[in-house]
């Protein structure tokens, strides 16, 4: 090859990048263009996702990143250490096809994304030091093979039982710890006023959720389920500030929707509740396909969207030990992930958001290698029948060779739905 075009050599880091590039425009570019009545407030969030993972810009420049392996390292005690939290879990498949030289064949997409991204180094904000809980067996062996990339992760103790008193107190501990070990690493001291603050702005931030939320128990829906998979999604690695205001936006365009009657769902599109793997960008393949099939997402019980926001750390004293219990009692207890023991609180709140917002049916997604969603569809699609819930099961990858026949079982699940609400008519 001459020397005029070296220029045109992509290096293999170029080339992911720009795998990427397609991979993430190609989602954005679809809730933007393929549903209708777009968002206008939307375009914040979209243009974020395309700013960060088509140009790889950085957000976070000058702060301590602090990259989370999981929802169960408090983002309340980072931000009161004046650092930012990344939450790393991964939705890519080039990054997937990466991460397979690395981790077994079948291992979760999700902890060989997680890992292929590392392996790559190909992060808009890369992230100083990891903390990964002990939740997930494969994320917690996952921990050891990021290491060998030349990064530090500290581990962070998690029970597999949550309703004791013992796993109670050996949470704390670890949270205790971890607060510890990261106000020696940012050289800042945790005290009362910053703890305080984070824990207001992090409760301000789930309650802009709840309310949108508010807007998708209605008959009329006004944001889809996608748009808010995005919206959750964002939370992953935004400037806070930046979020809350975008979400205030989006709450002013959704009160203005109500009012002019410009609404995403059919007269008879089924409600859909979503639950298990996690719809974590650009994997939304099975989301899409529910709503390019007539269906909406009015909920979820997801650890990348509902499970963050769901449930607001409650104080009764105020001093910096309290705070930090008050913190791991709230990050164990109101745990719905199937790595417990025992785990009926997940059905119990897969019911209950049923019933709150009128869904007429689950889809219950897997990852393939996702051993604990896996073993535990059999109590839920038990629990589902003795309720009546009519419930699809599954399995995925991030693969995009899985169209043709995941749209076959979506759109007959979706057509059984809406002959059920003509019958009850």
């Amino acid at each position: 090859m001459t020397s005029k075009f070296k220029h045109d050599i992509e290096s293999p880091l170029q080339k992911q990048n720009r795998h990427k590039a397609m991979e993430a425009i190609r989602i954005i570019n679809t809730l933007k263009d393929d549903f209708k009545n777009p968002i206008e407030s939307m375009n914040y969030f979209y243009k974020l996702f395309e700013d960060v993972f088509c140009n790889q810009k950085s957000l976070h420049d000058g702060k301590l990143k602090v990259g989370t392996m999981c929802i169960q390292i408090p983002s309340e005690i980072i931000y009161a250490l004046d650092a930012v939290p990344i939450r790393l879990c991964n939705g890519f498949y080039s990054d997937d096809e990466i991460g397979s030289d690395y981790m077994p064949q079948k291992s979760c997409p999700l902890v060989r994304s997680t890992v292929g991204h590392f392996a790559s180094g190909n992060f808009s904000d890369k992230p100083h030091l990891i903390y990964s809980p002990t939740t997930c067996d494969q994320k917690t062996k996952a921990g050891v093979t990021i290491e060998s990339f030349g990064y530090e992760v500290v581990d962070v103790d998690f029970p597999r039982v949550k309703d004791s008193e013992i796993s109670r107190e050996y949470f704390r501990r670890s949270i205790r710890e971890f607060a510890i070990d990261l106000s020696k690493k940012t050289g800042n001291k945790l005290n009362k006023k910053s703890l305080k603050q984070s824990i207001a702005k992090i409760g301000y931030a789930q309650s802009l959720y709840h309310k949108l939320c508010e807007y998708r128990k209605k008959k009329n829906i006004v944001i889809s389920g996608n748009d808010m998979f995005f919206v959750t999604n964002a939370f992953f690695f935004d400037k806070i500030d930046s979020w809350i205001d975008a979400c205030e936006n989006l709450l002013k365009e959704c009160k203005q929707r109500e009012d002019e009657n410009l609404f995403v769902n059919g007269k008879i599109s089924p409600r859909i509740v979503y639950t298990g793997s996690p719809p974590i960008f650009p994997n939304y393949k099975v989301p899409i396909v529910i709503e390019e099939s007539d269906g909406i997402i009015v909920a979820d019980e997801t650890c990348s969207s509902n499970r963050m926001f769901n449930d607001r750390v409650a104080v009764d004293e105020w001093f910096v030990n309290d705070m930090l219990d008050s913190m791991a009692d709230k990050y164990l207890k109101a745990c719905t992930c199937p790595i417990f023991t025992k785990n009926d609180d997940r059905i119990r709140r897969i019911i209950d958001l049923v019933k709150t917002y009128s869904a007429d049916g689950v889809v219950y997604q897997s990852f393939a290698g996702c051993t604990v969603y896996e073993a535990e569809q059999r109590s839920v699609l038990e629990a589902m029948e003795k309720e009546g819930i009519p419930i699809l099961y599954i399995e995925s990858d991030y693969s995009p060779s899985q169209g043709g026949q995941l749209t076959t079982r979506v759109e007959a699940f979706i057509e059984s739905l809406k002959t059920r609400k003509r019958i009850k008519k």
